[in-house]
């Protein structure tokens, strides 16, 4: 039976109308749109150059003058443990309920907060690297605690924002995933959510005794076949609806600007409401502008902030422009949002289009998948706020609430957990936008540093990447 009927979801009403909404949201927008501007839009106007500092990278044999030899996990762990954490229920469950409450018109302020994003995710990670320092376990930490308290002078935000991450961890990173699990596996295969609950509390209570070395391990053997699997299965529902697809881009365009009133004109217009659902779920997914995943950036081996940042901006891309946009598509073409459903039974719904019966068991596994590589992150990432705030004292304490959490988000109503996440998510966004305000002359310099101002060409790239000069 489930709980959030009275108390706690009034409490989580209120909070969620405190601390998150339209004045949050403008405040992570504009951050974003100031550091694109002062940073010329590096995304864009750097595409190729950040493509081949991440993936180009890949397939160097060495990486040189970029190893810090006491560091604990590689860029690339890095990025697939950040995209543990943001590739979560927000690419399915996220995407289809954005659909539903804003329309399919939400899918293009979505690309928008993720246009702004991968410019706020890329200073996010250049302050983690710059400002990370050695915890009291003797090893790198970084994040924006850090660079609160030793670029900006800030130390009571940065214990707000310790203090917020690790709410947020029991919330985003926990209870929202395995609220999504429960009603996934409960769905697909009658499992009891108390059995769930229980399941995935003793496996995150042995996972989480590693912190972010034992999450990049799990991350990079489960991210890159979870991703690819759901991909594929997104573009077989494309290949099968091909006509559809230009129109399903058609109305994505056309919502996004409509003046039209919403629900009756209850709520505004068509297009504030595809707005605000479309920059939350945004958010939601890709997390920049929070803060939380350049934790794993931080503690990476990689040594120079502005080319740190790019495995940043990559992140954002493939979690939103890439999975969240197909998710979109899929649902779109497949005709599964006139339905009327909503969630993971919209998902649902749209995959079986393509598999029949095993649709169902898909999206109830790809949700299990996703939403448990999620908690893994957050676990290091609660860890890490909680080391900044008192050492490694409760850590044993904070992983047994961690589990216990779990089993909690099983039980509550989703509107009860979706308020919660939304309001420790505001809580962390308000010190941290700060942050990017007050330090983004800093950011602005390591721009100028790292990016290059003439044009150069593929053999005198490849020989200055070799030999470290750039970044």
């Amino acid at each position: 039976m489930l709980i959030g009927g009275g108390f706690v979801e009034n409490i989580s009403r209120i909070l969620r109308e405190i601390l998150w909404g339209w004045p949050v949201l403008a405040g992570i927008l504009l951050a974003g749109i100031h550091l694109s501007i002062r940073t010329g839009f590096l995304p864009f106007t750097h595409c190729i150059f950040w493509l081949k500092n991440t993936l180009g990278s890949c397939f160097l044999k060495k990486s040189t003058g970029e190893v810090q030899k006491n560091s604990r996990i590689s860029p690339v762990q890095a990025l697939l443990t950040a995209l543990a954490g943001s590739i979560g229920t927000g690419n399915i469950v996220g995407v289809a309920t954005a659909l539903t409450l804003g329309g399919p018109g939400a899918i293009f302020w979505m690309w928008v907060s993720a246009g702004i994003g991968m410019t706020t995710i890329w200073a996010e990670t250049v302050l983690a690297v710059k400002y990370r320092t050695k915890g009291p376990n003797g090893l790198v930490s970084g994040g924006p605690m850090y660079y609160l308290e030793r670029g900006a002078g800030k130390k009571g935000f940065a214990k707000l924002y310790a203090a917020a991450c690790v709410l947020a961890s029991l919330g985003m990173g926990n209870m929202a995933q395995s609220n999504a699990i429960a009603g996934a596996l409960e769905e697909g295969f009658s499992l009891p959510p108390v059995l769930t609950g229980v399941c995935a509390a003793m496996l995150l209570f042995l996972i989480s005794a590693g912190g972010m070395k034992s999450a990049a391990k799990v991350s990079e053997k489960l991210v890159p076949v979870m991703a690819v699997g759901y991909v594929a299965a997104c573009v077989a529902v494309l290949l099968l609806f091909p006509q559809k697809i230009l129109p399903a881009f058609q109305l994505i365009f056309s919502q996004a600007f409509s003046t039209q009133a919403a629900v009756g004109g209850v709520g505004g217009t068509v297009m504030l409401r595809a707005m605000e659902c479309g920059v939350s779920r945004g958010i939601f997914t890709n997390e920049a502008g929070l803060g939380c995943s350049v934790m794993a950036y931080g503690e990476s081996e990689g040594t120079e902030p502005g080319k740190q940042g790019c495995w940043g901006i990559l992140q954002v891309f493939i979690d939103t422009i890439l999975m969240c946009t197909l998710s979109a598509l899929a649902i779109l073409v497949s005709g599964a949002l006139s339905t009327g459903k909503d969630g993971a039974a919209l998902s649902t719904v749209c995959f079986a289009s393509v598999f029949g019966s095993w649709g169902k068991g898909f999206v109830c596994v790809s949700i299990t998948l996703f939403a448990f590589a999620t908690m893994i992150a957050w676990s290091a990432y609660g860890q890490k706020a909680l080391e900044y705030l008192a050492g490694n004292r409760f850590r044993s304490s904070y992983r047994v609430l961690f589990a216990a959490a779990a089993v909690l988000g099983c039980q509550l109503g989703l509107d009860a957990v979706w308020n919660l996440c939304d309001s420790f998510n505001g809580l962390m966004a308000i010190p941290n936008v700060a942050a990017l305000f007050l330090l983004s002359g800093e950011i602005v310099q390591e721009k100028q540093r790292c990016f290059p101002k003439k044009r150069l060409t593929k053999e005198n790239y490849v020989h200055k990447t070799i030999r470290g000069d750039h970044c």
